[in-house]
């Protein structure tokens, strides 16, 4: 045996030990996740149980189970029998040992659902040992970052790789062992101490042992401070959330996970590979199988509701794009959102971030087309440039997808040019269907022209079902009730309030000119006496005394404008600045600067911002209060602002309040917009039941207002004025 067998031996053994290690200091690290998050599960489980009626255990048995001996005994909960135990329950005057043995096996049976299914939510208002224990021990886990993920996987696959192997090249290590294991012995040692010499170079040049090395320093470095882990997840608390579903495996169902496509489909999504390279962030599973999909189906629409985290899945595909050899990529979204993108690219990816906005986007266009990278442009910029060569460009990403899906606006036929010449094509929009199906279906004719007929009107009358079966292959949607059930209460409050007389004269006046949008902020229009101002100064008190932050939405610049007055002199204007309005001709940079200081200002605060000019694009989980001044014309303007806030990453619950006022337009906007909204549901979400045909979604902005005014006029018995509708 030579010298070179006996180096390559201990090459393998010493890559084979710090593999071992890297895997044992990742088990301890999530064992110390599992013992911290074991008391809580338990705590939170107990009182699920004891909210759970003694009558419920007849479910289990679908009835056949005789508890009435049992419930007189005065047993009232599910926990309370699991407590008692056979032996006390036997001690019941009529209940038998079979009596009893079947109350325990069902009370069992619902504490092991209950445990499977209950949810951790950690509160940073409210910190105590037991969830200060979680989050230290996560802390380590979640500093390690992707990195230490990528160190165990490899780990992993180099220690099942090499213990065999060094097992078999052992008699390599000296000449008398390989006396005595005879040809066979010696030809198979041979062999290994090959294949180990292989596996090691492959190893060193992929960077392996530094990998390893890194992330033992990184996962024995130990909790830190208490305070500094609590601070920590605050910052990032979705990261926290991630694995703290992974390790506890309470994953969202599965079926809701891969938004419930068809076992063809989601078999093929299942089989695509994944790469993390390029990739500086943790994926949870749906985010996963949602990258996967855009890869596998290759022109996708990305439909999930907002706060699911759309843009890092996005990203997740373009970095095993770029693991592939991809160079190219070019992201399309309103101007507000593209710093929030360039700001993702740079701190979620190592993918290059290329601004293609403003005066010098020419120019920036050519270093893009040289060096590579995300291009990050606007709907109206794009149409500047040329549409890229066959193969050129690795995907398209068009974010808010919805503001293409008119056929005849140019930035739709730009759109469809570039989505023409290229192979990967990732619509992202949590509102595809905002109107009516046709809208929908104008989406997919850009990206399988062939699927067209198959999202017809016929389809949609067969229900929301069908309709899901025949885009499957084209459309993902993901609900957050399905997927985060850490996500903190949303409730929901329609403050109606009766309007004062000065808010009736101005109602009256609006009415009788025919003006439609006069009428939705006549409310507004006398300041000093609006009931809805003097019921929003008194939330915004309420959240002042509490420390919460709160963001105003308004349709209506002069509304945000009174509401800026209102609250001056108020809690908020002394304890807490008031920042905006954050309008539409406010510029994007600005925009993202007014959302930062807000987050940034100590304690409470106020943000009055335009619903349309902000509620795109930009994440506000810094607040815990919304406020809506009037109900918007479409339903999905309201969804999309409040998931700005109520979105992963939020810690606290947030409460929205929607400012009414009773007898006039805003009752009959919330009437009618009931019916939109039930069958964006039926049709954009899973649902057994289509409530009308596709064209019914349809209630236009102006047939509304129309209706609303001319209603109005009879009612109040005023002669019209004005033309009817939106001024």
């Amino acid at each position: 045996m030579g010298r070179s067998e006996r180096e390559a031996v201990a090459s393998g053994g010493r890559l084979y030990e710090a593999a071992r290690a890297v895997v044992g200091d990742h088990e301890r690290a999530v064992e110390a996740v599992r013992a911290a998050l074991t008391p809580i599960c338990d705590s939170a489980a107990e009182e699920a149980l004891d909210a759970i009626p003694v009558a419920r255990l007849k479910e289990v048995t679908e009835g056949r189970l005789r508890l009435g001996e049992v419930e007189r005994s005065g047993l009232r909960s599910v926990r309370e029998v699991l407590d008692a135990g056979s032996y006390r329950l036997r001690l019941i005057p009529g209940v038998g040992q079979r009596t009893a043995d079947q109350v325990i096996a069902a009370a069992r049976q619902i504490a092991d659902a209950v445990r499977e299914t209950v949810a951790v939510h950690i509160d940073v208002d409210r910190p105590e040992p037991r969830t200060t224990a979680l989050v230290t021990a996560l802390h380590v886990l979640v500093e390690a970052g992707p990195d230490a993920r990528r160190a165990v996987d490899t780990a992993s696959a180099l220690s099942e790789r090499l213990g065999p192997l060094l097992a078999d090249a052992k008699p390599a290590a000296g000449r008398l062992r390989m006396l005595l294991v005879g040809k066979a012995g010696r030809t198979r040692a041979l062999e290994a101490v090959a294949e180990v010499r292989r596996l090691v170079e492959e190893a060193t040049r992929g960077g392996a042992p530094e990998l390893l090395a890194q992330a033992s320093v990184d996962l024995l470095r130990g909790p830190s401070t208490e305070v500094a882990a609590w601070v920590d997840f605050e910052l990032r608390s979705a990261e926290y959330y991630s694995l703290l579903a992974e390790i506890s495996g309470r994953s969202p169902d599965t079926a809701a996970a891969e938004g419930f496509l068809p076992d063809e489909v989601a078999e093929r999504v299942r089989d695509q590979t994944l790469d993390d390279t390029h990739r500086r962030v943790s994926l949870r599973g749906y985010q996963a199988f949602g990258a996967r999909f855009a890869l596998a189906q290759r022109k996708v629409i990305l439909g999930d509701e907002m706060g699911l985290g759309k843009t890092i899945q996005a990203l997740a595909a373009l970095a095993h794009l770029a693991a592939e050899g991809q160079s190219h990529f070019m992201v399309v979204c309103p101007a507000s959102v593209l710093i929030n993108w360039t700001r993702e690219i740079e701190a979620r990816s190592r993918l290059r971030a290329v601004p293609l906005h403003g005066p010098d986007r020419q120019e920036a266009f050519a270093d893009w087309k040289d060096r590579g990278g995300v291009g990050v442009t606007t709907f109206d910029a794009l149409r500047g440039f040329p549409a890229p060569g066959s193969g050129e460009l690795g995907m398209l990403i068009v974010d808010e997808a919805h503001y293409v899906k008119n056929p005849k606006a140019r930035r739709s036929q730009s759109v469809t040019e570039w989505a023409g010449h290229c192979e990967r094509v990732l619509f992202m929009t949590g509102t595809p269907m905002e109107n009516r199906v046709a809208e929908f279906r104008s989406l997919v004719r850009i990206l399988r022209p062939e699927l067209t007929d198959v999202v017809g009107e016929p389809v949609g009358v067969a229900g929301s079902t069908a309709f899901r079966k025949a885009v499957a292959p084209v459309y993902l949607r993901r609900n957050q009730q399905d997927v985060l059930t850490e996500l903190p209460a949303l409730q929901h409050t329609d403050e109606w309030e009766e309007p004062s007389a000065s808010d009736e004269d101005a109602y009256l006046e609006a009415v009788r000119a025919g003006n439609f949008m006069a009428m939705r902020r006549a409310a507004y229009a006398r300041p000093e006496k609006s009931a809805k101002l003097n019921r929003l100064r008194e939330i915004v008190e309420d959240a002042a005394e509490n420390g919460l932050k709160v963001v105003v939405f308004s349709n209506f610049r002069d509304v945000l404008g009174a509401v800026k007055g209102a609250l001056a002199g108020t809690p908020s204007d002394a304890g807490g600045p008031v920042f905006g309005p954050l309008s539409g001709s406010v510029p994007p940079a600005r925009r993202q600067q007014l959302v930062d200081e807000f987050a940034a200002a100590p304690g409470h605060a106020v943000l009055v911002a335009q619903i349309e000019a902000a509620g795109v694009g930009l994440n506000m989980q810094a607040a815990s209060v919304v406020i809506i001044c009037e109900p918007q014309i479409k339903p999905t303007i309201e969804h999309q602002a409040i998931a700005r806030a109520h979105r992963m990453g939020q810690l606290r619950s947030v409460r929205v309040h929607r400012l009414l006022t009773t007898g006039g337009v805003d009752e009959r906007m919330v009437d009618m917009l009931k019916n939109k909204t039930r069958l964006f549901d039926a049709y954009a979400r899973r649902s057994a039941v289509a409530e009308s045909t596709p064209d019914a979604v349809d209630v236009s902005d102006m047939a509304m207002a129309r209706q609303i005014v001319e209603e109005e006029q009879a009612r109040l018995h005023v002669a019209r004025e004005g033309a009817t509708g939106q001024k």
